[in-house]
């Protein structure tokens, strides 16, 4: 569900695996990740290609369902133990896709309370940081009352990240 590489410029980092990716072994096998890659203009296979992105999410395990049935969130211990190491060993990415709040948190040090808009919102300042940052609402079914209230995501945003992204891969 990880997947580094020494060539690729792109990191996808994302929450933690669900139950059936867990299942799988392979990260955004799902419908969220089929949203994923159309909001970043690649198919599976350039998706799935190490050379071209490295897939790092912010807990490399499942963690389990909460009482109403939702994933948990990552554990907290994952990302403090190894993204500073994993990141290291791949100095050479120039973007990173933060898809969801624990990634903002983690890579941003987004300091919203969790305000996932605001830190989308800020897009354009993310994407000037270099290494450069991508933050993305989750791609999950269930944010698509939040794509249709910020109507500005899809018009604005994911055409500059698919030209950043195509001029990487």
């Amino acid at each position: 569900m990880c997947v580094l590489s020494a060539t690729a410029r792109i990191a996808i980092c994302g929450q933690a695996p669900g139950a059936r990716v867990h299942a799988s072994g392979i990260a955004f096998l799902d419908a969220s990740g089929d949203r994923l890659r159309r909001w970043l203009g690649v198919d599976t296979d350039a998706f799935y290609d190490a050379r071209r992105f490295a897939i790092v999410p912010m807990g490399f395990c499942f963690p389990g369902l909460d009482r109403n049935g939702g994933d948990l969130p990552p554990r907290k211990e994952c990302a403090g133990l190894w993204h500073s190491r994993v990141f290291a060993a791949m100095p050479q990415i120039e973007l990173f896709v933060l898809v969801g709040g624990y990634a903002h948190r983690w890579h941003l040090g987004a300091d919203d309370n969790g305000n996932v808009t605001a830190t989308v919102a800020n897009w354009r300042e993310a994407l000037r940081r270099r290494p450069a940052f991508a933050p993305l609402p989750h791609p999950s079914w269930r944010n698509s009352g939040w794509l249709k209230r910020n109507a500005w995501f899809e018009a604005e945003v994911l055409p500059h990240l698919r030209r950043r992204v195509h001029a990487l891969v």
